[in-house]
This record gives structure tokens, sequence and C-alpha cells, in this order.
């Protein structure tokens, strides 16, 4: 309602994908590669009233608030690249013997003297204005017909034949190469990006190249540096075959021709977004109905919020309809009501919200979920927002993470948050995948159950492993060798119990770096959700272990007290045959900086530029020592057999290098 309130919430008919199968609106976000991104039906075209919500108020804030945040640099990038910021120029071109132009938005105003054709999407309305005009609508009215059946996917592909139809009977004019130019339509253009119309520029355009040679049209070169007789030249180079900007480069050529057409009042300096609208209406019963009555003198009219929750109505069937209603429309007694503002009779919006409105805010439920009279108190909202670590799937990085970005903005301007990001931080993790990097579904038949898995090796195996696996960020695939090592690391674990001399405390001298170097690394690790290497290095000192005669008891419960946050059974049980409290009720283990560096490493020496051996070196040794150093190693006196020593140089805790001859 609020949104509806200050004008950002609005109804349009438009075409919009929609599922076959599902039988409902999807938002551009909701199509993947074509399909819906739910059920993998290809998606089609279709003419629908739908609510809509203007995001796109929102898109600078969006990108700019980027770099107040912290999220993983991948994350920036796809919703930077969704959203979708270009800097150009409007051009207007005019239409021969009209008073009217065809606005063009584009980035590269620099090549408009290589523009030589022209392309508008099939929906545009200049084929109507003009239909008295044009010889071949038939033509046109067929063409338009087979691009509304095509998703926004098939209509962009780059990798496809380029079709189109040209308008017979009106023209466009270059206003600065002062040439006659075609209109064509092509379902390359999309109406719902920019102004749905484009200069063509084949010799530095490849869609528009692979457009020219399929129509015999010309091809002008006006940037240097390509060969445009085998394709598009889209790189940079100076500005050729244009009067006004011959010899500039491309930067140079873009200001200076920009300036130009505000000059002549040809065109202007435009800002423009990829961003779309979001799609807000779904024509399914479950979800929150739109809290909007329809009156035929009112228009669209809120209800009152003391109105509020709007619930949903009992229904026979769940399913759509197969024109596309939602099964809300068949509840008459339900759609039928009175105007909140004139009283006469009116119908509801039968259409709900999408599944994103819901997980748009519920984290500020989370805040204070007993408050029936708001989100949450302010005193709740101040004490915990924003939220600190937020973590999630990648395939949500352009759906629910942007919309609940917007969402959380405009609660922030209408003063009910207190502020204008809802995560401080936020990382994302891959996905496991089946045998041969397959992503498991069950029509594969390569689905892993948990449940299996626990009832074979136990619920810390499980834990350890998919920790274990790989790279948290990243993809990797299920690996049953994998689990069983896993699995004998846990069994050793327990076995070591064994080797516990329970009157030995303290670290021993030859473990004691290395435990306050594991201790450092995993807590940094874990911090880090890198506990796949916390793992490795806790594996490390346990191989340690097994090389002592004995290990003391405080050895050993260090190494549970690290290892309890990836397995807590295993780790509570040993500890309790330790005859010790709850590992969770105790304190993390603390290292000491100064005891995580060895006083003794190991330092590579090269001979003539190749790693010929290596010599443990007293840390921080001093130039003065190297020579005594090296002289008691048997391997320096090998090289040196038959040679002279010409040169030594020493790179303090690092590199002994040795010219010989």
């Amino acid at each position: 309602l609020q949104l509806f309130k200050h004008g950002l919430a609005y109804k349009a008919k438009m075409d919009i994908n929609f599922c076959p199968s599902c039988k409902v609106g999807l938002a551009n976000e909701e199509v993947v590669g074509g399909e819906c991104e739910r059920c993998h039906t290809p998606v089609v075209r279709r003419a629908k009233e739908q609510w809509m919500l203007e995001i796109t108020k929102y898109a600078q804030r969006l990108l700019d608030d980027l770099d107040e945040v912290d999220f993983a640099p991948r994350i920036k990038a796809q919703q930077r690249n969704w959203i979708g910021r270009s800097e150009g120029a409007t051009i207007r071109f005019p239409i021969l013997d009209t008073e009217e132009t065809l606005d063009v938005y584009t980035t590269r105003p620099d090549t408009i003297y290589g523009a030589t054709y022209m392309v508008i999407a099939p929906e545009h309305p200049l084929i109507e204005t003009y239909a008295s005009r044009i010889r071949n609508m038939d033509a046109l009215m067929a063409y338009r017909t087979e691009a509304k059946n095509k998703s926004d996917f098939e209509r962009t592909e780059l990798v496809k034949d380029k079709t189109g139809v040209r308008i017979e009977g009106i023209n466009a004019w270059n206003p600065i190469s002062e040439k006659e130019l075609p209109i064509f339509i092509s379902d390359y253009v999309m109406m719902e990006y920019g102004s749905g119309a484009i200069m063509a520029v084949p010799a530095h355009d490849q869609r528009d190249y692979e457009f020219a040679k399929n129509f015999d049209l010309p091809i002008y070169e006006v940037v240097s540096g390509g060969d445009i007789s085998t394709e598009a030249w889209t790189g940079d180079g100076a500005i050729v075959g244009s009067p006004l900007i011959d010899g500039l480069s491309v930067p140079e050529a873009i200001e200076k021709m920009t300036g130009i057409l505000e000059e002549r009042g040809l065109g202007e300096k435009k800002v423009q977004y990829k961003l779309r609208d979001w799609v807000f209406s779904r024509q399914r019963y479950w979800g929150e109905p739109i809290p909007i009555v329809n009156c035929p003198t009112c228009g669209h009219v809120p209800l009152d919020e003391s109105e509020l929750p709007l619930c949903l109505p009992e229904v026979d069937s769940y399913e759509p309809t197969d024109d596309g209603s939602s099964p809300l429309a068949a509840m008459e007694d339900w759609v039928h009501t009175t105007c909140p503002s004139c009283g006469a009779a009116a119908e509801r919006e039968t259409d709900t919200m999408p599944q994103w409105a819901g997980s748009s805010w519920y984290f500020l439920r989370y805040l204070d979920p007993h408050n029936d009279e708001e989100l949450a108190s302010r005193e709740a909202i101040e004490t915990w927002m924003p939220v600190d670590w937020y973590n999630g799937g990648m395939e949500h990085t352009t759906l629910h993470l942007l919309y609940s970005r917007f969402w959380h903005k405009f609660l922030y301007d209408i003063g009910v948050v207190n502020t204008p990001e809802p995560y401080q931080k936020r990382s994302s993790h891959g996905f496991i995948l089946g045998k041969g990097n397959i992503k498991m579904s069950k029509s594969r038949g390569n689905v892993i159950n948990p449940d299996e898995v626990i009832e074979e090796v136990g619920a810390d195996a499980l834990r350890s492993y998919e920790m274990f696996i790989g790279d948290f960020e990243k993809a990797v695939s299920w690996s049953n060798e994998g689990l069983a090592g896993t699995k004998r690391f846990l069994d050793r674990l327990w076995f070591a119990f064994e080797r516990v001399d329970m009157n030995k405390r303290g670290y021993s001298p030859e473990l004691e770096v290395q435990i306050h170097r594991t201790i450092k690394k995993v807590g940094e690790d874990y911090e880090a959700l890198k506990a796949n290497t916390a793992i490795a290095a806790m594996m490390a000192l346990l191989n340690e272990y097994y090389l002592q005669d004995s290990i003391g008891r405080d050895e050993y419960e260090v190494l549970l007290r690290l290892l309890n946050p990836v397995a807590p059974h295993i780790t509570e049980e040993l500890n309790e045959l330790l005859g010790n409290p709850p590992i969770t009720e105790g304190k993390w283990p603390a290292y000491d900086p100064d005891k995580t560096v060895e006083d003794v490493i190991e330092v590579p020496v090269q001979v003539n530029g190749k790693v010929r051996f290596r010599m443990d070196v007293p840390r921080g040794a001093q130039e003065s020592q190297i020579d005594a150093l090296l002289e008691e190693e048997d391997a320096y006196h090998r090289q040196l057999e038959g040679k002279r020593l010409i040169k030594r140089i020493y790179i303090q805790d690092k590199l002994i290098s040795l010219v010989v001859k």
C-alpha cells in the first residue's frame, strides 16, 4: 500500500514473459536461458495487465550503495551488470516527409557517420502511426506475430540468424551524414530497452554487421583498426570517414559529437539502465493478495490499512486458469466488494504478489515477531539492523538480493528502518554437484540423500565432508571416496584417544609451534568461511600426533575444541572421556603469536639460478653467519666440487643464491 501511495506501484498492459506450464507471468529475472527458472518450460510473450513496482527509480542508488557494503566481488559485479548503467546520447533522426523523429539511444554517438540503416522493434508504434503510408503491412504484421511468440532470450541471442522486414513507405534521415536511411523491423531490437529503436552501424557492431550482410546493406568504416571485410571492428582506433570528428580517439569523438548534437538540437547526453521495472503480479492462489480495489469510477483504490491483512478465500482449485487468470478470479463472493472511496460496487484485484514480496523483508520480522502494531519496534530495528552477515546462493543475486535492497531503501525513505542497506556483508555458497559436475536432480537419479549418508557414516562425517569438499563459494562434485577419506580422519581422531597420557599437561616442544599455528589458522579460516583449509590444517596436526610416542591431554583437547564446530558429536564424546565439561560451555583456544613462528626455518639454496638443496637456518640469521652454516653442509661442498664460488647472495629468511664457475 505504501508503494502505491508513493507512486511506485502502477498497473500497465504490456507484453510479459509467460510460462505456459505454470500459467503465470514472470519477471525478467525469473527467466533463465529463455526458460522458466522454476519448471524449465520455454517462456513465451503474452500481453497482459500487470502490477509493476518502479524499481528503476532506485537504479542509481542501488549501484552507488554497493560501494558501502561488504559484498563478494562477483556479487557486486552481477548486480552492476544487471542494473546496466550506461552513458551515451539520445539522437533524433527525422522521418522523411513528416514532422516526427525516430529517437535512438546510443553509447557510441561517435559512430553516427557509419549508420547506414535503422531498426525498430516489431511492436514499435511507428508502424500504426504511418500505416496509411506503409505498403507492406501484411508482411510487417506477420513478422510481429512471429516475434511475439519468442522469449526475450530467443530474440536477443547473439548466435542466431538475423531476420527482419524493411518498412516500405517511410525512411529516416541521418542528420549528421545527411543521408537517407531505410528502416527495418527486427526481433533483436526490444521495445522495453531504450526507445525500441537503434541506429545500425554495421562496421562496428557484430549483430548489425550480420544483419547488413543478410540484407546487402552498405558498411562504412568510421573507426580504424580492423578488417571490416570479414567482421565488425569493435576495438579502439582513430575516427575516420567522419568530417566533424576525423582523427580523434573514440572517447574524444564521443564527447565532441555529443556536444555537436546538443548544439544543433539533434540530441542530448543521457544515462540509461538495462534494469526494467519489477513485474509484481502473479496469477497464483498462493501469494499475498494485492490490497487494491478496482472501481469503475475511482480507478485503483487502496484498502484502508485497518482492513489488513487481506486474507485468501477458500477455493476449490488452486490451479491457474488456461487463459492465465488467477484462480481467485472465479471466487465471485470474494471478488465483489465496495469501493473504499465512493462506496460503489467494485472488484478486488485477483492477482497475488510474487514470492519475492515476503522474502524482501522477512528478516525484519525476526527482530520483533510478536509485535502486532508494526513490522518491528524502532528500538529493535536500531539495535539489530543492518544484518551483519548474510549468506545465500548466487542464483538469488539478481532476484531476492536486488529486490530486498530496493524494498529496504523504500522503507528507509519513509522512515520505517534506520539504514539504507539491509545487509552489511553478503557472501554466497557454491553448489554441490553430482558425479561428472552435473547438477543433482531426481530425474537424473544422482541426488545424494543425507539420511542415507548419516545412516552409513554418521552425521559428523557428513558435516565434515561437506565442509572439507572444497572452496565454500565454488561448485564442487560429490565424491564417495572423499567422504570415506573424511570418515577415516574422524576414526583416527577417535583412536588417537588411546595415545593420550592423562598426566602429561601443556604442549610439548615438538608440537608447540604447530599447535599455535593451527589454532591461528583454524580460527581465521572459520571466520573467512574456509572450513576446507581449516580441516586440512587439523588433519596435518593429527598426523603429527601419530608421529609422537604419546600426546598430552591438553594437546588432544585443543584439537577437539578446534574441530567441534564441524564435528560436534564425536568431539563432545571424546571430550567427556577426558573428564571435561562440554566444549560449548568453554572458551575458544587461544594462541601465542610469538609461538607461531619457528626458531629455525628451511631456506632454499640456488646454484646458478636453480634450487639444488635446502638447509636449516636460524630465523633472522645475519650475513656473517651464512658462510659458516654453508661450510657445515655436505650438499654445499658437492655443488662446489671442481668449481669456484664467484658470488653469494643472501636474502634474509628467504633465499641463498650462489654463482659458481
